[in-house]
């Protein structure tokens, strides 16, 4: 049973910072794409990301690139979303998937 499961969203301030988390269980972790996508209220869901297997990143958004950083632990099973600088445009429910599975997402809201 493929089970993914998104961590670490919260209510911050302008200009901090948050690690969202993806766990991931009941497939090949080590060999599978992890992309980190995000949708706001009224908007389209965006692509993030992604790591490859290698833990090469492929298409950072470029309104994220140099604050928000992706990463995998082959070992734990888990994919991260290292977020610095937040702004309130971030705010947004943020998903992992995996293998043709999605999370449940984690809420991001960043607000003065």
């Amino acid at each position: 049973q493929v089970q993914i499961v998104e961590s670490g969203g919260g209510l911050v301030q302008p200009g901090e910072s948050l690690r969202l988390s993806c766990v991931a269980s009941g497939f090949p972790f080590s060999t599978q794409r992890i992309y980190w996508y995000r949708q706001a209220p009224g908007k389209k869901r965006e692509l993030v990301g992604y790591i490859a297997s290698d833990g090469i990143v492929f298409d950072v958004l470029d309104s994220v690139k140099g604050r928000f950083t992706i990463s995998r632990h082959n070992a734990n099973n888990t994919g991260y979303l290292q977020m610095n600088s937040l702004k309130p445009e971030d705010t947004a429910m943020y998903y992992c998937s995996a293998y043709g599975y999605w999370g449940q997402g984690t809420q991001v809201t960043v607000s003065p």
